[in-house]
């Protein structure tokens, strides 16, 4: 079964993220995602830059994740809101 931390290892490897939170139960998971790699890229891009750091992963092993991606200043704003 896939654990949490599995693919958290997985992004941070191929991605440098000022934050990285992923839970979930082994099929379905949720992953809290900030990098300044994701300035000027549309979700969809985010989305995908993130898939290509699990690969093959994403069709064989990883049932369903669901994203939240920001850049570090996205994030700032965001957490000023609360």
């Amino acid at each position: 079964m896939v654990q949490p931390d599995s693919i958290r290892a997985g992004i941070a490897a191929g991605l440098a993220c000022t934050i990285l939170e992923v839970a979930g139960d082994g099929q379905h998971f949720e992953a809290l995602i900030v990098s300044a790699a994701f300035a000027g890229k549309s979700r969809v891009q985010r989305h995908q830059m993130v898939y290509a750091t699990l690969g093959d992963r994403m069709r064989e092993e990883i049932h369903a994740l669901s994203m939240k991606t920001f850049t570090p200043d996205e994030w700032a704003a965001a957490e000023g809101r609360r």
